[in-house]
């Protein structure tokens, strides 16, 4: 037996009146009108429901009525033996729940490949023709791969190829409408020209459905067309042009991405074997034709009204459902007589066309409605009774529930209805239903208008230069907030024209501020430990290895450890998250991680959970075959994941940061997403002791959600990883580097500056200062550090290394042999210095434990004041909190003399520290 579940009208809707998302699941909501659920934002089918007086705390400006005493009229029903409905009744409760179901339309694909003389040149150009004959708004989501590059096998085509109308995504992909030729035209198709001089070796595509939001893979993967014809028996079985079948997306990216390297390797190795002639491996496919069948499935969006009133004569309650689900619908329904929600068969009578299951429950064909549209029921309950459960029979293998559990309609007690002044009167007048409905549609939509204008100020506001140089702090975040809430959209304009937070004044500002304890710094003297690399789950017993080093790492001077992620993961390393409550990992078990949290703290060094917020991999594959539906005690289905992702067909909102294509990315808007997160949370702060978290891939979701898990979870201390490309050009990386830690710096400005982030732009201009002795580089154009640690010191986390840049990943290694000169820099300057655990234990322990000792010695913290002396080709040095001098470089310095006498304190290859005294 498969079980549909409730889901809301506008499930992509992103708005909610504040207020309205915290009452919304307290079961207290009356609504008079299916229309108004239309036209209003989501509601979530409530399991719990009870009438009262009072709906909501701002109900002012959003105008529920109040239908506690409304009196209605419906009619009495046909057979004695049934519900006799009370031609004048008190209305003590009215809901309608949104359901859907799926319909099935087959169509099939076309892709053709043929030649097509060019207007205006002689040679003969070749014609691609993808083709739908499915209604829809298609678009063509493609790019294209290059001979000779096993690099990449999406990338953009050239601009002779893209048909008008077309869009880039990023840097390798394009979008191109799919249209029909003519209005009698069956099928919609774009067609792609191709040089036949064009170095491209092969088109990839998916398919998108813009109204349904689904995308469209071949057996799993890519459709990849050949234009080579050493490229027609690749593999893989999704290259067109063969034989081959055609399915929805069924989420087979993540053993796609983990295995292409190897797999590009082995197909160059068979070719090259094959292979002999190197002319034939580059000549053209001459052409072919190839239909493929394709399923869609659409979404219909039905709804089930229920309303209970109670009998003036008999006290019993008077419960009428109505739904306009079309063919026969079946209640399968029961009582209860307490919270423990025990399915009981109620004493007669029971409405006509009833029947006995099991002795467990009753069925009920609800009645066709005399205008045709739709069924419905009437069901009389004793008064006695707590509650009314059902679930609806569409068919043997299609039943209707309220989200994974059954409907429950809480029933009201005699003693609960206020006692009628009058035969025949009540406390509130009688109100027409479409009345309510009219009034209550017209005032929505005044509100929604209102709250939309509002937001185009706001972004209006930002186009103005003078008041992006006046905002404040508290206006920036309470705009932040109102962005969030209308779309993702809407969000990405603003953070692409947000000022810059901190300018030179506030800089100075925040320098001599003295340091304090919150989320985002911790005290302002942390010296962070990364406690592990890449290779450390191999052991298969972390934990217990690191145990053995507390001691030391305590020694050596630092305060906080980072520690893996401790979860359930497909990956070993822990980063592809699934069962969050299972703490059995690659690294050790629950009780061994609580005994290594307890050592550390028991060495005063605190303790950092990574935490894997972005993505999930699910338990369960969907109806498509996509993997999107979770289990364990988390066990959401595919709202909880972001609709924008093609990999995955999540129902959720669209997402607020870049997708992470490994994993289902969670959507974060959602409330029961944030709720859950937020508990899991606390209970790894109470369970294991963590004192706060290293946050993962931070860019793929707001910032503002972080804020609102620091603040439910109230970290000692919280750094996110928020890394993308520096700015380059010409393949030479940018003096300025602005707009990069700009990206970096608004993001810990959308948490509230509860938590740090690690600072990618100073360890990238590291890398280049280093590797070709442009030591210029470390001053940006206002003789500051240019990092984040320049603009916003106390927020940045200054790192050289880590297990994805280093360790055996080396996706971005620190130069080689000038380690030290990096750590030099990070642990006499600003900021809060992060060490790899790689170096710490390596030749490098004695030099990066003297820079600490000084550190901690001359008491230098995040907020400290940096003074550049020298920013010279082979040359840097500056003074920090005028109590330490460094140079870096192979080039001379000597701090000033002065007030100050200089002393050298420790020496290294191309670096010295200098204390004053």
């Amino acid at each position: 037996m498969s079980a549909v579940s409730v889901e809301p009208f506008l499930r992509y809707s992103r708005f909610e009146k504040p207020g309205y998302a915290r009452n919304r699941r307290k079961a207290a909501i009356t609504v008079t009108t299916a229309a108004l659920i239309k036209s209003s934002s989501s509601f979530t089918c409530c399991c719990s429901l009870k009438p009262r007086r009072k709906l909501l705390s701002n109900a002012s400006s959003f105008p529920f009525l109040d239908l506690h005493r409304v009196k209605t009229h419906t009619a009495r029903a046909s057979s004695t033996d049934t519900a006799v409905v009370e031609s004048t009744n008190d209305v003590v409760f009215k809901e309608t729940f949104p359901v859907s179901r799926t319909e099935t339309t087959e169509g099939k694909i076309f892709v053709r490949l043929d030649q097509s003389k060019a207007k205006e040149k002689e040679d003969q150009w070749q014609q691609l023709t993808v083709g739908c004959s499915l209604p829809g708004k298609w678009i063509l989501h493609w790019g294209v791969s290059y001979v000779d590059d096993t690099g990449s096998e999406w990338d953009q085509p050239p601009e002779n190829m893209r048909p008008p109308g077309s869009i880039p995504v990023k840097d390798y992909a394009i979008e191109t409408p799919l249209k029909k030729a003519s209005e009698g035209d069956k099928f919609h198709e774009v067609k792609i020209g191709i040089d036949p001089k064009s170095p491209v070796a092969a088109l990839n595509f998916v398919l998108k459905d813009e109204e349904t939001g689904v995308w469209y893979q071949h057996k799993g993967r890519d459709f990849k067309v050949p234009l080579v014809d050493c490229l027609l028996d690749s593999g893989g079985g999704n290259v067109i042009g063969a034989k081959g079948g055609f399915s929805m997306w069924p989420g087979a990216m993540l053993s796609n991405m983990f295995l292409k390297a190897d797999a590009l390797a082995s197909e160059g190795k068979d070719s090259s074997s094959r292979s002999k002639d190197p002319k034939q491996e580059t000549r053209k496919v001459e052409g072919f034709y190839e239909e493929l069948p394709i399923a869609k499935f659409a979404v219909i969006e039905n709804s089930v009204t229920v309303s209970v009133s109670k009998c003036l004569k008999t006290a019993k309650n008077l419960l009428y459902l109505v739904t306009d689900l079309p063919g026969e619908v079946v209640v399968h329904w029961g009582v209860c007589r307490d919270d423990a929600k025990k399915w009981e068969i109620p004493a007669a009578p029971h409405p006509p066309e009833t029947t006995v299951f099991k002795n467990k429950a009753l069925r009920t064909v609800l009645q066709a409605k005399e205008d045709g549209n739709g069924r419905s029921g009437s069901f009389t309950l004793d008064g006695d009774l707590v509650g009314f459960l059902f679930v609806l029979k569409l068919n043997d293998s299609t039943w209707l529930n309220c989200m994974g559990n059954d409907f429950y309609i809480a029933l009201p007690i005699s003693s609960s209805i206020p006692a009628l002044s009058g035969a025949g009167q009540s406390e509130v007048a009688p109100v027409s239903e479409n009345t309510v409905g009219a009034d209550q549609e017209v005032s929505h939509a005044i509100y929604t208008d209102g709250i939309i204008n509002e937001i185009r100020s706001l972004v209006s506001d930002f186009s103005s230069e003078k008041k992006q140089k006046t905002k404040t702090k508290e206006a920036q975040e309470s705009i932040l907030q109102e962005i969030e809430k209308l779309a993702a959209e809407a969000y990405s304009i603003f953070r692409s024209s947000i000022p810059t937070f901190l300018d030179e004044t506030a800089l100075e500002s925040e320098a001599t501020e003295a340091p304090k304890i919150c989320s985002g710094t911790g005290t302002g003297h942390e010296i962070l430990l990364q406690g592990f690399n890449w290779e450390s789950h191999k052991l298969g017993h972390w934990y217990i290895e690191l145990k053995q080093k507390i001691e030391e790492i305590s020694s050596l001077g630092f305060t906080v450890v980072w520690l893996p992620p401790p979860t359930e993961s497909v990956s070993p390393e822990g980063y592809m998250p699934k069962d969050l409550y299972n703490l059995n990992s690659r690294y050790g078990n629950i009780d061994e991680l609580k005994d290594l949290v307890k050592r550390f703290h028991g060495k005063g060094v605190k303790v950092l959970g990574d935490a894997v917020l972005n993505h999930r991999c699910a338990h369960y594959k969907n109806g498509n075959g996509v993997w999107n539906i979770f289990g364990g005690r988390l066990n959401w289905d595919d709202r909880a994941v972001v609709a924008d992702d093609p990999h995955f067909q999540g129902r959720g909102n669209k997402s607020s940061g870049d997708n992470f294509h490994a994993a289902p990315n969670i959507d974060h808007s959602q409330e029961f997403v944030r709720k859950d997160l937020k508990e899991w949370l606390l209970w790894l702060r109470k369970e294991i002791g963590y004192d706060g978290w290293r946050l993962d891939f931070v860019r793929g979701f707001w910032g503002g959600y972080v804020k609102d898990y620091l603040d439910a979870s109230e970290p000692y201390f919280a750094v996110g990883e928020y890394w993308d490309s520096l700015s380059y050009t010409y393949g030479e990386l940018d003096h300025d580097q602005d707009a990069h830690r700009q990206r970096i710096v608004d993001w810990i400005n959308a948490t509230s500056g509860t938590a740090g982030a690690f600072d990618v732009t100073t360890k990238g201009i590291l890398h280049t200062t280093l590797e070709r002795c442009e030591y210029w580089r470390l001053s940006d154009q206002k003789g500051k550090p240019p990092g984040v640690v320049g603009w916003w010191p106390s927020r940045a986390v200054t790192f050289i290394e880590n297990h994805d840049t280093g360790s055996t990943q080396g996706h971005w290694r620190f130069p080689g042999g000038k380690e030290m000169q990096g750590y030099a820099y990070i642990l006499t300057h600003p900021g809060t210095p992060a060490v790899f655990y790689d170096h710490i234990f390596s030749h490098y322990q004695s030099e990066i434990a003297a820079l600490i000792s000084l550190r901690n010695r001359n008491k230098i913290h995040c907020r400290s004041t940096v003074k550049i002396t020298k920013a010279e080709r082979d040359v840097y040095a500056a003074i920090i909190d005028e109590k330490v001098a460094v140079k870096i470089g192979p080039g001379h310095y000597e701090p000033p003399s002065g007030p100050y006498s200089w002393s050298s304190k420790i020496e290294g290859r191309n670096y010295k520290v200098w204390e004053a005294s």
